[in-house]
């Protein structure tokens, strides 16, 4: 195919299931069947565009990728923002652009994206009980029913798809930013899917907290990181004077930008980005909406821990590596930052994992873990072992969150078959003897929890651990302290990994079972299950596309396709930059072999499961038997069960500050202490002078000016009596008047002589 083809099918990759959710939304929300046709339709359109530019990706040599990483390109001028600078001449307008493009790391994300989004829909319309009486209770699940929102489910979850592949084939952060924020909103709408969901807890069960809190929740807590990040954007476009990545990834660019801002402001522009990491892929501190996410359907919730969401904000960091690559070499605290909060949380999240009795929220504190290996790994400088690790974790996350979704919904039968609301379906103590009951679900949780666990040489977990273990152990060996303060954080990570699923796969599917429930369950539908079945080809597979090189020391060639694929999206801009001493990274210096890491995963992945099998496989659980762990841990175990207490602990430093803040400082003191005291004030101060004006009007306008007014009107009324209209009465009037004045002219005449005389005298 010509460029111009495949660069327009990658404008067309995001615009199926964009336009399905507004169809959907507009035209076919009353028709449940064209609604699930039509997104599958679209996403179905989305995968074949995308894997055909992935297949012509593919068939190009290394060596012309790494000196042109990027192959198809388009942009257009999208906000016009001032004239052109005076030296250029002409009446010119500044364009921001918008396009796409795509490299290497677009193309194995193109490859995984889609696929995954295909899966998850697939499994959508049995998981929703396609075909089943329709339930009649909108915002809450209708089980053994179809739910009554059907296609408002399909409509989100196009918009979901749309959004994440708009944010991959993005050629600048703002576009990314775009379908970042789009994520943002679906999430919200899909975690709250069912809105109108209560929980009627009693002791012992499992804590939930309602769909729509949770939706809230998470909610509030990625935009917070999302506006820090807003600001790192803002600052990035200031600094390189473009927000396309291949514009500003270059040696260019980078002193372009040291000129304007200096190393500390590429410093803290990494941080406030890697902020938005944070958020998005449930780092510490800002993790606690992603086990409360578990609240949405299944499907959702396999879409947020493998297709989107959380991957978005791994894909980001490595966008943006070369930035982070020049603040590993001038600021060393970035790396310490980056990496420390990345092993923290993977190392926290497992040990959380280890005490949940939620057959998902076991997974979820397992995604929160395996993103901080991502997040650990970038902070070393393992470009490559983090994005390896983000495209083998997708798939066997959406193979255990779909197969967990396959186990509620067969306990779910087992609750309708015996009549039990109350047990929850969701709760591993109850569960036992699935296997037998679901051999599909079973097989595909167990391959799925063996990846995730690492199991040696057969599994895609392994290598992708491994790389990363390996390239901690090379900085380690290279001078760097935090490459073994990572190797050994992110081992006993691994070590519980293996654990706590292997302790999983005990409590659901090993022994007899526990409850009614479990008695009764079934095997899923066939939408259902054969996702699982090609969801778990991959989580075995992708792997053995990124063995080393120089694997058990021997020289075996370039076998390791991910490695030598994905280095060319930055090989040659990191070459530069090396060469300018700008970043200590030298893409070139092969891993050495070393038997450590090697070592270090055979011991923990092996280790983890013996343990766990110990514990739970090889005396499964009886009914009613407490978790062994309660008694070996004992306070250790309240502690992660109740997840480090950091939800306690964010209530008490944040919840009640800011509603202490609302009520009290802001409601009471400033609104109405301040605001309605001043208003108040200035209203009793007007009133006191409209009640002296009012006084002044009563007292001189009323009683002086009106009583004159009066006057004449009572003259006028009086003398208007004489306007009768007769002669006679005229002439009468006439002749008195002039009586009356000669008898004064007289009376004066008289008089007045009389006093004249006198005075002669």
């Amino acid at each position: 195919m010509t460029e111009e083809t495949l660069t327009l099918m990658t404008w067309l990759i995001p615009a199926g299931p964009l336009l399905v959710f507004f169809i959907i939304t507009l035209f076919t929300n009353r028709n449940r069947t064209l609604s699930w046709a039509l997104a599958w339709a679209g996403v179905i359109a989305s995968l074949v565009l995308s894997w055909t530019v992935v297949a012509n990706m593919v068939g190009l040599d290394v060596h012309e990728l790494a000196h042109h990483p990027v192959q198809y390109a388009s942009s257009i001028d999208w906000l016009p923002f001032g004239p052109c600078p005076p030296q250029e001449g002409g009446n010119c307008t500044l364009w921001l652009d918008m396009g796409v493009a795509v490299d290497a790391l677009t193309t194995i994300m193109l490859f995984m994206v889609p696929l995954a989004v295909f899966m998850i829909f697939v499994y959508s319309v049995g998981y929703h009980n396609y075909g089943q009486p329709r339930g009649t209770v909108k915002g809450v699940p209708n089980h053994g029913q179809e739910d009554p929102l059907f296609s408002r489910f399909f409509a989100l979850m196009s918009l979901f798809a749309g959004a994440m592949l708009v944010l991959v084939v993005a050629d600048n952060l703002l576009l990314l930013f775009v379908g970042w924020e789009i994520m943002g909103f679906c999430s919200y709408a899909l975690i709250g899917f069912w809105y109108a969901r209560d929980y009627h807890l009693q002791p012992g069960d499992i804590p939930h907290i309602p769909p729509r809190q949770a939706a809230r929740k998470a909610f509030m807590t990625t935009r917070i990181a999302d506006v820090v990040m807003l600001l790192g954007i803002v600052l990035f476009y200031r600094s390189f004077g473009t927000l396309n990545f291949s514009e500003a990834f270059t040696l260019h660019g980078f002193e372009h930008a040291i000129a304007g801002i200096g190393l500390g402001g590429i410093a803290l522009m990494t941080l406030l980005l890697f902020t938005g990491t944070v958020g998005k892929s449930a780092q510490w501190p800002l993790h606690a909406w992603l086990p409360d996410a578990m609240e949405g359907p299944t499907p959702v919730s396999a879409t947020i821990h493998a297709a989107a969401m959380v991957s978005a904000g791994i894909y980001m960091l490595l966008r943006i590596f070369p930035l982070v690559a020049v603040s590993l070499e001038n600021n060393p605290e970035v790396g310490w930052i980056i990496a420390g909060i990345g092993a923290f949380t993977a190392l926290m999240a497992a040990t959380i994992a280890v005490a949940q009795n939620d057959v998902k929220g076991v997974l979820a504190y397992s995604t929160i873990s395996q993103l901080g290996f991502m997040v650990a790994a970038i902070g070393v400088g393992g470009y490559i072992a983090a994005a390896f690790h983000l495209i083998t974790h997708a798939f066997f996350k959406a193979l255990l969150f779909l197969s967990s979704g396959s186990v509620i919904h067969g306990m779910e039968h087992g609750a309708m078959h015996v009549h039990d609301h109350h047990t929850d379906p969701q709760d591993m103590r109850y569960m036992g003897g699935l296997r037998h009951k679901m051999p599909i679900t079973f097989w595909g949780f167990l391959i799925g929890g063996m990846a995730l666990s690492g199991l040696p040489f057969i599994t895609a977990g392994f290598w992708s651990k491994d790389e990363i273990f390996a390239h901690a152990f090379h900085e380690f060996t290279h001078g760097n302290p935090l490459g073994l303060v990572v190797l050994v954080m992110l081992g006993l990570a691994a070590f519980l990994t293996a654990f706590y699923t292997t302790r999983q796969l005990a409590m659901t599917f090993a022994g007899k079972p526990r409850t009614p429930l479990a008695e009764h369950a079934h095997e899923s539908n066939k939408f259902m299950t054969v996702p699982l079945m090609i969801l778990a080809f991959f989580a075995v597979v992708l792997g053995w596309l990124g063995i080393p090189d120089h694997f058990l020391g021997q020289d075996l060639g370039q076998i390791n396709f991910v490695h030598h694929f994905v280095l060319t999206t930055i090989e040659e801009p990191m070459i530069e930059l090396h060469e300018a001493g700008l970043t200590p990274i030298d893409v070139h210096a092969e891993l050495a072999w070393s038997w450590a890491p090697l070592i270090t995963s055979l011991v923990v992945a092996l280790g983890g499961i013996t343990v766990g099998w110990w514990v739970y496989g090889r005396r499964p659980l009886e009914k009613d038997q407490p978790d062994p762990l309660i008694r070996t841990l004992g306070p250790l175990h309240t502690f992660l069960n109740r997840k480090w207490y950091w939800d306690e602990l964010y209530h008490v430093l944040f919840y009640r500050p800011t509603v202490w803040f609302s009520e009290t400082f802001a409601s009471e003191w400033v609104d109405k202490g301040i605001i309605d005291g001043t208003l108040h004030a200035i209203a009793n101060i007007v009133y006191a002078i409209g009640r002296y004006c009012k006084r002044f009007e009563e007292v001189v306008i009323s009683g002086g000016v009106d009583k004159i007014k009066d006057g004449f009107l009572y003259f006028a009324r009086e003398s208007r009596l004489l306007q009768s209209g007769r002669i006679q009465e005229y002439v009468l009037y006439s002749g008195l008047i002039a009586v009356a004045l000669a008898f004064m002219m007289l009376f004066v005449s008289i008089y007045g002589g009389m006093d004249w005389l006198n005075s002669l005298r």
